[in-house]
């Protein structure tokens, strides 16, 4: 017995000696121009594969069907994801075809993943592989945006995903100065509208924005101080002039956003603690809630008030309703004024979020 265990500890420290002899001697290949060998692919897509579906397993993704979600994660397919994936519109960059492993293309293979195992390979990513994490981490509602998206990918037609990326964008009018009519019809457009409007209700109204609050959020964007995925790839690269030309250029355009807040609310006097559920989204925004120390939202928002101070009116329900939840959340980041939004998301209630959203948004 005691010869038996001698030979299995001779033979280990063997294998050993030969794993380091291996490894330091840098007789094993790395090059990208050539192939894994076959044990070694299988080896690597193996593990991964089991790695994912364990890690993946307590994460639950949101109704990946919501148009909305899906039209989010189109608009940002193009910026960072179709370079090295392909499109049905287009393959992959020739770059990424010389990298190994080659990325899949994701029209064939996405289907081979659960919706929990995909937002954990596009939250995350995978190491040595050149799959990046997402650049913010905390934004969640990004990553299911993009897996929404990626779920409609097989068998999806060209026109189909032509329509579904870019939407009505036209090219860009007389009225889009010549330095930035790439920006607008390429990068910007594709989301908010080469006329600032927005798509489909989705994404937030750029037209008639004040141009401080716009040129601040995009630098807030490139530096990081405010979270998104989506939108700190399409910052980052903007020079300081084209930062200052995009926010004047949008700031400008004809708003749709409302210009009024009636100015008396109604029904249930605001701030009175035993009636705080049933205040409605318009007091709430005129008055706040004085009992809970939430502020009236027109005390920084409304269009009559100077300030580095986003326009509320006439903002899409649901994006209005988002952002109160991320700053709630202290995960939105934003301007140097983001901080005074904590408290007062804190202090109210997820209908209370709702109702107000509902009430800028009919305005």
């Amino acid at each position: 017995m005691k010869l038996w265990i001698k030979h299995i500890a001779i033979l280990a420290v063997i294998v050993v000696a030969g794993g380091v002899i291996t490894v330091v001697s840098g007789i094993v290949p790395i090059a990208a121009s050539s192939p894994h060998w076959p044990i070694t692919k299988w080896f690597l897509e193996f593990s991964m594969e089991r790695s994912v579906a364990t890690h993946s397993i307590e994460i639950a993704t949101p109704d990946l069907d919501d148009a909305a979600l899906v039209i989010k994660g189109a608009g940002h397919f193009a910026t960072g994801c179709v370079q090295c994936h392909g499109s049905p519109a287009r393959g992959p960059s020739p770059i990424a075809e010389s990298l190994m492993p080659q990325p899949p293309k994701l029209s064939d293979t996405v289907s081979e993943w659960k919706p929990r195992e995909l937002f954990y390979i596009v939250k995350h990513g995978v190491k040595l592989t050149g799959m990046p994490g997402w650049p913010a981490q905390n934004r969640d509602d990004e990553v299911s945006a993009v897996v929404a998206f990626l779920k409609t990918l097989p068998n999806m037609p060209r026109a189909e995903y032509h329509d579904l990326v870019f939407g009505d964008v036209a090219a860009a009018s007389d009225s889009v100065p010549s330095g930035l009519q790439h920006l607008v019809t390429n990068s910007c457009g594709r989301c908010h509208g080469v006329d600032g409007v927005g798509r489909d209700g989705v994404f937030p109204i750029l037209a008639g924005q004040r141009k401080d609050y716009l040129a601040s959020s995009l630098r807030a964007y490139s530096t990081g101080e405010r979270h998104s995925g989506f939108m700190q790839p399409v910052a980052v690269p903007l020079k300081e002039q084209q930062i200052d030309a995009l926010a004047e250029f949008y700031s400008e355009l004809p708003s749709p956003l409302g210009d009024a807040i009636a100015s008396e609310p109604d029904g249930v006097a605001a701030g009175n603690p035993n009636h705080d559920s049933d205040l409605t989204g318009q007091q709430i925004a005129q008055s706040g809630i004085p009992a809970r120390r939430v502020p009236a939202c027109v005390g920084c928002h409304a269009p009559s008030i100077a300030g580095n101070y986003p326009l509320l009116n006439g903002q899409p329900q649901d994006y209005l309703a988002q952002q109160l939840n991320l700053f709630k959340q202290r995960v939105r980041g934003g301007t140097k004024n983001a901080h005074l939004m904590h408290p007062a998301t804190e202090r109210i209630t997820e209908q209370q979020e709702q109702a107000v959203a509902e009430f800028f948004a009919a305005e």
